[in-house]
């Protein structure tokens, strides 16, 4: 590691066979957690190279414990995180509503890092327990149409780096990693970024994986849409900017969004729209995440019938009856 870090320092890069094998040391416990957290943070203060990301991505994945559902066309939505907004947990509430629309979702999530809430946290605070069986896991995308995969159990890399990534509290290139390594290999996947920079470099990776996906980010610095300004979406088809207008709404304040100062703050804000009692905002923010979503899957599709699918999910409570399904009640 003494070498690696010296490498860094002197601005060098990495090819992706070297990056590979970094994050294959890091995952088996080669370097001690002083090491990795300096590595980390020079990550922190640079940009990272395609070769770079493709390098780790490739290794995270060949490490991970993978699922697989034969015969299922799956859609993961996964935000990398790390865009300090905390916002409420827009993308997990997106997954139920997609899911309640009759489409099989394998959601990967972790426990925030940057922010005080991430998936993993308001899912357990709600009553789901983790697994990765697979037979467990089937069951529920037969039930409830949805599964949630807990990083830290697919993947050996992130019980290695969770304590640093804890202390550091910040975003690291291990956030970038997440939507990259959904074990389930998802055929379809609708991914929102901290920034544009890194939305261009899923791109570029995006385009080898044969997977049709859309990538999210708004350019106030959201990994989602947040209805706070203008965000674009790049896909299969190319990149696309949109004005909050153009898909019938105006702007709103980022206050809209808070996601509560607790993980049980959280987790109520979660209940509320699940519910359907959130306000109007945060229904059409959660569908507006959801309707790009389900236009992934159906790019022929019109935003508005993709938004009419969504918003009879949620508000018929389809949605609901898959989160209820999932957790057991």
């Amino acid at each position: 590691m003494k070498e690696i870090l010296a490498h860094l320092f002197e601005y060098k890069t990495f090819t992706k066979e070297e990056a590979y094998t970094i994050l294959t040391n890091i995952a088996t416990g080669k370097y001690d957690s002083h090491q990795i957290a300096a590595f980390m943070t020079i990550y922190g203060m640079r940009s990272i190279r395609v070769e770079e990301l493709s390098g780790f991505r490739n290794a995270m994945y060949d490490l991970c414990v993978k699922v697989d559902f034969p015969g299922y066309e799956l859609i993961d939505l996964c935000g990398t995180g790390g865009d300090g907004k905390n916002t409420f947990n827009i993308s997990t509430l997106a997954s139920f509503v997609v899911a309640g629309a009759g489409y099989k979702v394998a959601k990967h999530g972790n426990v925030g890092v940057s922010s005080g809430c991430g998936s993993s946290n308001v899912m357990e605070q709600l009553g789901y327990r983790f697994t990765n069986d697979t037979a467990e896991l089937t069951r529920q995308l037969d039930e409830a149409g949805i599964c949630f995969l807990h990083a830290p159990l697919f993947h050996p890399a992130m019980k290695t780096v969770a304590p640093i990534r804890r202390a550091l509290a910040v975003k690291t290139f291990f956030n970038m990693l997440g939507p990259l390594t959904n074990p389930a290999n998802p055929k379809y996947q609708a991914v929102g970024t901290f920034s544009l920079e890194l939305a261009r470099l899923y791109n570029y990776l995006y385009q080898n994986t044969g997977k049709q996906y859309s990538i999210i980010h708004a350019l106030d610095g959201y990994d989602e849409i947040s209805m706070t300004g203008d965000f674009k979406i790049i896909n299969n088809k190319g990149e696309k900017y949109y004005k909050t207008e153009d898909i019938g709404f105006t702007p709103i304040q980022a206050i809209e969004l808070a996601g509560g100062s607790t993980v049980g703050e959280a987790a109520q804000i979660f209940q509320q729209i699940i519910h359907g009692t959130g306000t109007s905002t945060q229904n059409n923010v959660v569908l507006t995440n959801a309707a790009f979503a389900i236009k992934t899957i159906h790019t022929e599709k019109t935003f508005g019938d993709c938004f009419y699918e969504a918003e009879e999910s949620l508000l018929g409570f389809k949605a609901l009856k898959s989160f209820n399904q999932l957790i057991g009640k």
